[in-house]
């Protein structure tokens, strides 16, 4: 069973809308996108599926209700104009789902709630609670008080989050264009669409290009980072156009509608995900091809031996990517050694530790129980 066809046999499903989906190009909100929105996923759930939905739009809101034109630059008024947003925001959420039978819940995150083991699990539990209850958690990072997330634009990881967090089976991203481009389609005329992605590689990276529409701050490339989080996490990964009507009950029909990110088979366990998903990157290491290939095939720890360059200044105890020597990622773990004092090990024997660091240290740079593999 390919991809697609997995697709139809989704239960649980995250769906993620954009600002530059939600928003007309005058910044106020597209009442009838919306609406339309809204009923489908009501539909789906008429139809016993599981829905979450996560949503920019807050400061779109936000400056419609205030009647401005743009986006202030200062992160004070940012967190001003999302604060009133959202009570707009879910108030058009609440309207539309009661007027087709169906219980939403608010929930507000931040990376807050992924880099605390405690507060991850407690997030999740809350959202499985809704789910049982048969109500839609709508879902939007807490712009009000989140200063970094306001920067980036985040929402595409937090999708990819929510879905780990939720066990889904698929995540569907709809955006301002129709997938995954061979190039820039608003530059380069004869881009294709790139119908599926079985793996994130760096020329995928590269072909992701950078923020799309004037309203939202997202771009492709973090769209593509979301891909890597949900593929891991054994899901299924949609990228499609928010602007067609019925696109995801396309997607879930198993059409060749979008980009899809087929699933890797086995899910995580929940401390495996918040270790991979949840925890803050610190910083990157590079290691040897056959460092890459024990890893892989044998399932082994990092040793310092294996290890050709850091990057960041990380401390022990930190999260940090591992990438081969082409600068793919194959796996995320809490390194055992902060940045200054791996430098000194790099490419050594773990017999000659005590001589390069004046001390003894564990054998691992990063052990396998500590560590997910991505690849």
């Amino acid at each position: 069973m390919n991809a697609r066809e997995r697709l139809r046999d989704a239960k649980r499903i995250v769906v993620k809308v954009g600002t530059s989906t939600l928003a007309h190009e005058t910044g106020k909100l597209d009442l009838h996108r919306i609406d339309h929105l809204i009923r489908e996923l009501a539909d789906l759930r008429n139809q016993g599926k599981e829905m979450v939905l996560v949503s920019s739009g807050a400061i779109a809101a936000g400056l419609g209700k205030l009647g401005l034109a743009k986006k202030p630059d200062s992160i004070p008024e940012k967190q001003a104009i999302a604060a009133i947003g959202q009570g707009v925001l879910m108030h058009i959420y609440e309207k539309f789902f009661a007027e087709y039978g169906q219980v939403m819940g608010q929930v507000l995150l931040t990376k807050e709630n992924s880099v605390r083991h405690n507060q991850y699990i407690h997030s999740r539990d809350s959202l499985l609670a809704q789910l049982a209850m048969g109500a839609i958690p709508v879902i939007n990072e807490n712009d009000a008080v989140a200063v970094d997330e306001i920067k980036i634009g985040d929402n595409d990881n937090l999708s990819a989050m929510v879905a780990t967090l939720v066990d889904a089976d698929a995540l569907i991203i709809l955006s301002d264009i129709e997938g995954l481009y061979t190039a820039n389609p608003s530059t380069h005329p004869e881009a294709e669409l790139i119908s599926e992605i079985p793996e994130i590689t760096p020329e995928i990276e590269r072909i992701a290009g950078g923020a799309g529409s004037k309203l939202g701050t997202g771009g492709m490339m973090t769209k593509i980072q979301a891909a890597q989080v949900a593929m891991s996490a054994g899901v299924t990964m949609v990228i499609a156009s928010g602007a067609r009507d019925g696109i995801i009950r396309d997607v879930l029909a198993g059409k060749t509608v979008g980009t899809v990110f087929p699933a890797r088979e086995s899910h995580l366990r929940v401390r495996k995900s918040w270790l991979a998903f949840g925890k803050r990157l610190a910083g990157e290491l590079v290691v040897d091809d056959g460092c890459a290939a024990a890893m892989r095939e044998k399932g082994s720890s990092l040793l310092a031996a294996g290890v050709v360059a850091c990057d960041g200044d990380f401390h022990e105890g930190n999260t940090v990517r591992v990438l081969n020597l082409q600068q793919q990622e194959i796996a995320r773990g809490i390194v055992n050694y902060n940045a200054e004092t791996l430098q000194k090990l790099l490419g050594h024997k773990t017999e000659e530790f005590s001589r390069l660091i004046g001390g003894e240290g564990p054998e691992e740079v990063i052990h396998r129980d500590n560590m997910v593999l991505m690849v």
